[in-house]
């Protein structure tokens, strides 16, 4: 099964089970054994599992050979401008570029232009994740890769990827890969 990575697997599922129309536009399946292509909410039979794939958008089905359903229509979706990708496209981007400055939700929002509540639904509706969880990955992906390729010492690293304090650091590097930064370069110098 092919996929797309906006949404888990089991999202799509649900929502092609479902008939969830707040996925229309999102995302797309196409059945292998008809060759058709539809949009999260059609009303068609429910699909075999094995039997589909997905696509980030309608033209992407197309030039894989899939045809649009004549019940769903989902070829109408071809380029329309969906602000809230746009939103988070701007917010991934941002937190991409700064990861390394202190960001908070409220400056998040105002260099996006648009409300902290809303930014964090819109974010979190879209990838499944809230903008802080979205900037403690890049951090800890950073802080990983000097870790490896790199003689700097840890609190050098720690304020290098935008820690505050060695605490948040240690914590965050702990939850996500299960060890202490020192102990993460040890195992995996190791390795390499």
């Amino acid at each position: 099964m092919k996929s797309n990575n906006l949404f888990s697997l089991k999202v799509k599922w649900k929502a092609i089970v479902n008939c969830d129309k707040r996925y229309d536009g999102k995302f797309f399946y196409a059945v292998k054994t008809t060759g058709i292509f539809c949009r999260p909410s059609c009303k068609s039979k429910t699909p075999n599992y094995e039997n589909i794939c997905f696509f980030k958008n309608a033209t992407e089905a197309i030039q894989q050979g899939f045809r649009p359903c004549k019940r769903c229509r989902p070829e109408l979706f071809i380029d329309i401008y969906d602000p809230q990708q746009e939103i988070v496209a701007k917010t991934k981007f941002f937190l991409e570029k700064n990861y390394e400055e202190r960001i908070t939700l409220n400056n998040l929002a105002v260099n996006i232009g648009i409300s902290p509540y809303h930014l964090s639904r819109i974010f979190k509706e879209n990838l499944g994740s809230t903008p802080h969880k979205y900037l403690e990955n890049i951090r800890i992906h950073k802080a990983k890769s000097l870790l490896l390729n790199t003689d700097h010492n840890i609190m050098e690293i720690c304020f290098q990827v935008g820690y505050q304090n060695l605490s948040s650091f240690y914590k965050h590097l702990k939850k996500i890969c299960g060890c202490s930064p020192h102990q993460f370069r040890i195992n995996n110098k190791k390795i390499n």
